[in-house]
């Protein structure tokens, strides 16, 4: 990704490796829209004082010409969640169909339905 992009980590230890896997999934978005002019991730755990894992959440704002498009993926009913690199696949893949929900709408490539 040629454009701004900014790692936050919230009551997270910032991790290199972490950040490196946004980057890489942020480079991929160019695929789905040639458009994208920032993107924000953020990485966050809210708590610490859980019996089970932490669960991490990830929200992802992109901003592409007349709109922004956020995604936050938090507490799944299962577990899968406990492993950071798992919370940002699932909210890279969501952002990804809305990227190209998006894009369709803008080259017009909606079936239009009748009344």
């Amino acid at each position: 990704m040629r454009l701004p992009l900014r790692v936050t980590f919230r009551n997270v230890d910032p991790s290199p490796a972490l950040n490196a896997r946004a980057r890489e999934l942020a480079g991929r978005l160019d695929r789905f829209s040639s458009q994208i002019m920032r993107c924000h991730v953020t990485i966050e755990a809210p708590h610490r004082h859980s019996r089970q894992g932490t669960l991490y959440q990830v929200r992802i704002d992109v901003t592409v010409p007349r709109r922004e498009i956020a995604v936050r993926r938090a507490h799944p009913i299962d577990r899968s969640h406990e492993d950071p690199y798992v919370a940002l696949r699932d909210a890279f893949r969501a952002l990804r169909r809305r990227l190209q929900d998006h894009e369709r709408r803008r080259q017009w490539k909606v079936k239009a339905h009748s009344r």
